[in-house]
Order: structure tokens, then C-alpha cells, then sequence
């Protein structure tokens, strides 16, 4: 039940010589990974919670004397941007925590930012690395400057409700927590507004987590039987996971995921959950990937499949690919459209994701499914392709893949891509070999974070 947006990232402790301090900084542009540059004695800070042209106290956060660059919070904004809203959760709102004597949670750091003004910021990070590391020329043929809205945050909605997963972690003392960002620290929670209502229906905050790690959730946004997925501690019995899972609503799947080997263990209902998407059901296990936004397989797709049909890339008798094809959300999008007189080579590395697969693809005889990694199967299957879906990682496709991506001399490549880094630096690489940036969408199907989702068609520019 991993995400592009939940998958663990390295945490560290608060550590640095000045950390706790407190300075005011002018708060200058806003940079990848969700926070503002400002500058204070010559030294470099990276503050969050902050918005370009504000005049704000920060609480130094990562403060080692010997340092490139430090981290700070806001504590309190001296000048505040028009732009600067209140924001709708209280834990994740940096000057309340830490008024509080705790840093605020993660996986809200834009709550205190109007939405338009989210996607501006978004969209000039995007522009920033496309010209960086890309060395793409702005304005981008292909792409409107824009970081598109989606679902209610179109019409003036709140951006509110739409994770179809979380993913918590569980106090010392038991309860359900978020972990604060780059910390150890757990903030204990009681609500997760950007998440479905069947996940705060759910009312995990009142349960007896002893023994257990992490737990994570998947809600169908087809309302289909939710899943709640139990990482245990070391040691943990199998009679303190019964009795977690008894604390749970009948109606929900539980299962429990070994943390060493990978291994999901049916505790009562099903390991799996059924999402729809594209006029397709998909089985996807506990541990399976799945796009986290409620509306963002049908606007992925949408946008693959306009970008392929348009450059003429993809009809009926085509020869395709999809690569990091998870539980094959692109692959049947791809099946259809080639129909049976066309082939779609459809490859997953992890194991279970790639049994979904097949499971999911199973009536679909042009589908070839391959478990293993990228680089491994177009060494050893080279073929012929008209285009290529390629949806890697947040680490990105890298040097390597790209080289066999240009060598296989596919007509088009649809590139998704959560990272706006690692986006830039992949479209370097092509750029490097001859290819173009022919169209570009960027959404937020993320909102109140710092992460955007885009969409590339490449093409050769023979």
C-alpha cells in the first residue's frame, strides 16, 4: 500500500551546535522539497512553513557549525504574504507546534498557503529544474507554465479529502502519531484531513497500537472494503495482533506486513483491495503500489493516452510498453487501445505487484507481463516498439535506462513523474541524445504539500 508520496524516506534527529535558536530572515524563493531559501550571516537556510517575501522568526532546526546550510521553522511571521492562509490543521501548522514545545507534523508543509498560490509556487519549481538540470529552455514549448488543479481545488474547494492512503506511525505510549519532518519525534493525531473520510471514519486514534509500528491504510476511492495494513515491532505476538485487529470495524480488511521480508499476512478478511480506474477493476495487495490522489489514475491516464494518440504514437496493432508498470493501471489503458492485433510489454520489479498484474491482466492475450527490474528486461528482450510509458520511482528512470530507452528507438515516450528532480534530470539525459520535450502537463494532485505530478512526451528530434 505504498505511495509515490509515502514511500519511507531517511529521518534524522534535530542535531546542530544553534539548534533551537531563533532569527528573523527575509524570506526569498521558493526551492524543490518543500521549503523557502533565506540567507542569514552569509549562511544559507532552507525554512519551512514560510512564503517567498515574508519577513518571518524561524526556530533553527539543523544548525551544525560546520554545515553547507541549515533548516529552520517559522514561529512567527513579522510580514506576512497576502497569500497566507490559516492553516486547517493545527498540528501541522509550524507556529502552533512549536508554541506548543513540538515541531509540527509532516505531509502538510503548504496548509498555510492559499491554493492558487501552491500551484504558482509548484510550477516555478518545476521551471527551475527543467532549466537547471534539464537545460530545457523556458518558456517550454508544449506546456502552459501551469501546475493544473484537480478535483475541487478547481473551483475554489478546499483541497481537502482526497488520500486514498496514509500511512501513521504509533507513539511509545501506543497511539497513532505522524512522524515530525527529518525527526523521530511522533506527534500523536486525532484527524488526517487530506485524507478520505473512510480513513477518519476509521477512528484509528482511539485504538491500542502497543506492538505495533506502523500502520497503514487503503480506502478505494470506488468505496470498495478498506484495508488496514499492521507493521509489528520486533517481538510482537500473534495474540497482540488479533487482539489489534479486534479493535478494528467488522468491515475491514486486516493484514500484517513483515517488516524484514516483505511478507503480508491475512489477519481477517483480505491482503488486497479492489480500485477502479479507466473501465478497469485492479486487485492491488497490501504492499502493492497505487496513486494516492482519488482522481489521479483517471487523470494520468487521460493524459497518457492523449499525449500517445495525439503524436499518433498509439492505435490498434501498435507495439508498446509499460514500464514500472505496478499492478498494470497503464497497462490496460495500453491493452485497449492496441487491441488484440497489437502487443504491451508490461514490466514491474517487485514481486507481489507484478502477481497483481497478471491477475488484473489476465483476459488480456496481447499482454506480456515481465517481473524484474527495467534495465534487466530491455537488456535481455530487446524489441521493437512504437511508445513507451515509462512511471518510475521518485529516483527517477537514471542514466542507464534512459541510454536503452534512446537505443530501443521507440517513436514517442510518455514520461510520469512524481519528482521534479529527478524529471529534470532524466529529460537532461534525453535531451543529451537527441530528444525533445514535445508536451508537457504538470497537476497537483498532491495539495497542501510540495509534490506535483507531471506527464512528458518525448519524441526524437529526427
Amino acid at each position: 500500500m505504498t505511495s509515490k508520496t509515502t514511500r519511507p524516506a531517511a529521518q534524522t534527529e534535530d542535531l546542530g551546535s544553534r539548534a533551537g535558536e531563533e532569527v528573523v530572515l527575509d524570506v526569498g524563493p521558493v526551492a524543490h522539497g518543500g521549503h523557502c531559501v533565506a540567507r542569514h550571516d552569509g549562511r544559507v537556510i532552507f525554512v519551512r512553513h514560510a512564503i517567498p517575501g515574508e519577513k518571518v522568526k524561524a526556530r533553527l532546526t539543523d544548525a551544525g557549525e560546520s554545515a553547507k546550510f541549515w533548516r529552520a521553522d517559522v514561529v512567527a511571521v513579522l510580514d506576512a504574504s497576502p497569500d497566507r492562509v490559516e492553516h486547517f490543521w493545527r498540528l501541522a501548522d509550524s507556529r502552533r507546534a512549536w508554541e506548543h514545545g513540538h515541531p509540527p507534523v509532516g505531509g502538510a508543509e503548504f496548509g498555510h498557503i492559499a491554493l492558487p498560490r501552491q500551484r504558482e509556487l509548484k510550477a516555478a519549481v518545476l521551471a527551475e529544474q527543467l532549466s537547471r538540470l534539464a537545460g530545457v529552455e523556458l518558456p517550454l514549448a508544449g506546456w502552459s507554465g501551469t501546475v493544473e488543479a484537480v478535483d475541487n481545488a478547481d473551483d475554489g474547494g478546499p483541497g481537502l479529502g482526497w488520500r486514498t492512503r496514509a500511512s501513521f506511525s504509533v507513539t511509545k505510549g501506543g497511539k497513532l502519531g505522524m512522524h515530525a519532518h527529518r525527526s523521530h519525534h511522533i506527534v500523536a493525531v486525532r484527524e488526517m484531513p487530506l485524507a478520505l473520510d473512510a480513513i477518519n471514519a476509521l477512528q484509528l486514534w482511539d485504538i491500542d497500537l502497543q506492538g505495533i509500528d506502523r500502520v497503514e491504510v487503503a480506502a478505494p476511492a470506488n468505496g470498495s472494503r478498506v484495508l488496514v495494513l499492521l507493521v509489528p515491532s520486533a517481538g510482537t505476538t500473534p495474540k497482540r495482533l488479533a487482539g489489534v485487529a479486534a479493535q478494528l470495524p467488522a468491515d475491514v480488511s486486516v493484514a500484517a506486513l513483515d517488516p524484514e521480508t516483505g511478507e503480508v499476512q491475512q489477519l481477517r478478511g483480505r491482503a488486497w483491495v479492489q480500485e477502479s480506474a479507466a473501465g478497469h477493476d485492479y486487485r492491488v495487495s497490501g504492499a502493492g503500489f497505487w496513486q494516492i490522489h482519488r482522481h489521479a489514475p483517471a487523470t494520468l491516464t487521460g493524459a497518457v493516452r492523449d499525449f500517445l494518440q495525439g503524436g499518433g504514437f498509439l492505435a490498434p496493432g501498435s507495439s508498446v510498453a509499460d514500464l514500472y508498470a505496478g499492478a498494470g493501471l497503464f497497462t490496460a489503458v495500453l491493452a485497449d487501445e492496441v487491441g488484440e492485433s497489437g502487443s504491451v510489454l508490461s514490466v514491474e520489479g517487485a514481486p507481489g505487484t507484478s502477481r497483481d498484474a497478471r491477475k488484473n491482466l489476465h483476459a488480456a492475450p496481447q499482454v506480456e507481463i515481465v517481473q524484474g527490474r527495467v534495465e534487466r528486461v530491455l537488456r535481455e528482450k530487446p524489441r521493437s516498439l512504437d511508445a513507451i510509458v515509462l512511471d518510475p520511482p521518485r529516483a527517477g528512470a537514471g542514466k542507464t535506462v534512459v541510454g536503452q530507452l534512446v537505443a530501443a528507438q521507440p517513436r514517442g515516450i510518455a514520461y510520469v513523474s512524481c519528482d521534479p528532480a529527478s524529471f529534470a534530470r532524466d529529460l537532461g539525459y534525453f535531451h543529451q541524445a537527441g530528444w525533445d520535450v514535445t508536451g508537457l502537463r504538470a497537476f497537483d494532485l498532491y495539495p497542501h504539500t510540495h509534490h506535483l505530478e507531471t506527464v512528458a512526451l518525448l519524441t526524437p528530434r529526427s
